[in-house]
């Protein structure tokens, strides 16, 4: 039994923004269920589910330093929210997905206040590159291109565009910690 069930949210944030494991795992026993069956409602796939709620929990654990979490709970669910849009507009299954939430669509819609505020941090985020590494993202995140694909039609290797992609990456997630309005919609 973990010391600290009785700890608030707000205190297990705390302490793990100094690198506290044992908070971390409370936190993630706390919410992974209902993360999980939240994902698993939605796509009707365990390990695609299981895939999603473990990289938005390593992604916490990497970050934690620079998170502003006031609400740990809504945090990762949102962040699961975005992660599965993202891996619903990129699956094969889309269509089935899609039909099988008619019942809730607001989970997907593209005008909604989050989805706007992010899409703008994004496109502020992707402006700020240079045309290159703008032209890979946008082929690989808005044309669904593989980076093999890519750079065959950029001429540069495979690893260019993975390195670009990181770097790229890497940026939008250092602007999204930052930004007061993500600490309180996730």
């Amino acid at each position: 039994m973990s010391t600290y069930t009785a700890h608030s949210d707000h205190e297990l944030i705390l302490l793990i923004r100094q690198h506290n494991r044992a908070a971390f795992e409370q936190l993630y026993h706390r919410y992974a269920e209902g993360l999980y069956r939240y994902a698993f409602n939605i796509l009707k796939d365990e390990a695609e589910c299981a895939d999603a709620i473990q990289e938005i929990f390593v992604w916490f654990w990497a970050n934690r330093e620079s998170l502003e979490v006031s609400e740990p709970g809504a945090y990762l669910r949102t962040a699961v929210k975005y992660r599965l849009t993202r891996s619903i507009q990129n699956s094969r299954r889309r269509a089935e997905i899609l039909a099988s939430q008619a019942a809730t669509p607001e989970q997907f819609t593209d005008d909604s206040l989050e989805v706007k505020q992010l899409r703008e941090v994004i496109s502020a985020v992707v402006a700020a590159l240079p045309d290159r590494s703008a032209r890979i993202f946008h082929l690989s995140r808005n044309e669904y291109r593989s980076n093999r694909e890519i750079a065959a039609e950029l001429g540069i290797s495979e690893k260019t565009v993975e390195n670009q992609m990181t770097i790229v990456l890497r940026k939008l997630r250092i602007a999204l910690g930052k930004m007061h309005f993500w600490s309180t919609l996730l």
